[in-house]
């Protein structure tokens, strides 16, 4: 069976280096890396008294591991504005219980820069961020800033289908 259904000449699998995140029907621009979507589902024990030595197992709580993303920075503010929406020097009652949490989609394209995969990340929220990395004068790298969210969930967008790649 091959493993494109579309494009069946293709053996390569997609790259992980061509992406982009929309927040709020935006692109966030320049995000350079993404950390895994990952989930984990905890496993429960159990035992039927009757099976002696027997242990069963289902499945428990499912949890989600933070999201970090980094991106070189520039003027835009999207990251620091939303990090702003759960913490403000002007005190607890400047946050917003409304705005904090967001939803996001992380969109994979393929080398032509078309869409191949699609996933929504639900009810996101910024638990950590970073506006300045550590500046070394004698360094020569790009100056990047990153958030660090919390989840409740992802789901791949089946409505994104394989691309006729030409």
């Amino acid at each position: 069976m091959p493993s494109f259904n579309v494009n069946v000449h293709r053996r390569d699998p997609y790259k992980n280096f061509k992406f982009r995140v929309v927040l709020d029907g935006r692109i966030i621009p320049n995000v350079s890396r993404i950390s895994p979507l990952l989930r984990s589902t905890a496993a429960t024990h159990w035992r039927d008294g009757s099976v002696p030595s027997a242990i069963a197992r289902s499945p428990g709580s499912t949890r989600f591991e933070p999201i970090t993303m980094e991106r070189g920075l520039t003027h835009d503010t999207t990251f620091e504005d939303w990090a702003s929406e759960c913490f403000s020097v002007e005190g607890d009652a400047a946050m917003s219980l409304r705005d904090f949490r967001k939803d996001l989609r992380i969109d994979l394209l393929n080398e032509q820069g078309s869409i191949v995969l699609s996933y929504m990340v639900f009810r996101c929220w910024v638990s950590e961020y970073q506006a300045l990395p550590e500046l070394d004068a004698n360094a020569t790298a790009v100056a990047l800033e990153s958030i660090t969210l919390q989840y409740e969930g992802f789901e791949r967008d089946r409505a994104v289908k394989e691309p006729e790649e030409t």
